[in-house]
This record gives C-alpha cells, sequence and structure tokens, in this order.
C-alpha cells in the first residue's frame, strides 16, 4: 500500500506547485504520514486514519497563519484615486441616463451622475467605477 501513498503524495504535491494557492499541501503532508505509518502496518484503516487526522491537525496548525500572509496584500493607491474628492467641471452634459464627461486635475474623463448636470457646472468627484467618474454636488457656474 506505500507505493499509492507516495503516489498521492507526489500527484498532490504537484498540484500544489502548479497552483501555488495552498489547496491540496495539507493533504501531500497526509499523504506522506500514511505512506510512513504503511511502513508499520497493513491495516488500510489505520493509514486511511492517519491520513485524514495529520490532513485536519497540518489545515488547523497552518491556516491562521495562512490568512495572516494573505492578508498582508493591501491595495495600493494609484494616481487615479487622487481625484475622489475633488471638484470637477461638466465638459459634457450629464443625464441621469447618460454618461457626460468632466474634466478634473486636467484630464478629461467619462462621467456618471443620478441628476442633470449643464455645461459648466461644478460637481464633486464621489467615487470611480472602472473607467468613469460618478459625480455629484450641483453648483452652477
Amino acid at each position: 500500500m506505500a507505493i499509492y501513498w507516495i503516489i498521492l503524495f507526489v500527484v498532490l504535491l504537484c498540484i500544489e506547485l502548479i497552483t501555488v494557492n495552498l489547496v491540496t499541501i495539507w493533504f501531500a503532508v497526509g499523504a506522506l504520514a500514511a505512506f510512513l505509518v504503511s511502513f508499520f502496518t497493513d491495516s488500510i484503516l489505520l493509514e486511511l486514519l492517519t491520513f485524514v487526522v495529520v490532513s485536519v491537525v497540518s489545515l488547523i496548525v497552518t491556516l491562521p497563519l495562512v490568512k495572516k500572509f494573505k492578508n498582508r496584500e493591501k491595495i495600493v493607491p494609484t494616481n487615479l484615486d487622487r481625484v475622489i474628492g475633488k471638484e470637477a467641471t461638466v465638459t459634457k452634459e450629464i443625464l441621469p441616463d447618460k454618461f457626460g464627461e468632466v474634466k478634473v486635475y486636467g484630464s478629461t474623463w467619462t462621467a456618471a451622475a443620478d441628476e442633470e448636470y449643464h455645461v459648466g457646472d461644478k460637481v464633486i468627484v464621489e467615487k470611480m467605477d472602472g473607467v468613469k467618474l460618478i459625480v455629484h454636488g450641483k453648483e452652477s457656474k
């Protein structure tokens, strides 16, 4: 039975190396432990129990550590984020059901809003939605 455990270990390890998302590493550790146990017993039940227990324990022990490292990835603001909260000037009429354009920091952006804004109106950039700015707050020129 030892050969099956080592084959399973190698297959799971290869899957882990291909995905690099920590998907099968715990089961690979369990398969390795079952492989080692297979040298001391011929009980398939004991080998399966070893595989399950070691896999679950290794998952429980390492999961908090994995979550800690995965949560380190933070969103890095780009220069585009600087327009949020800034005043923009409407350069093409914005209607609730039609995109318009605004100019902010010298760049022209496609803009959307829930209200109607006319050319020359001052608006505030609320957020970015893809490559469009969502604006609000009407001030006539």
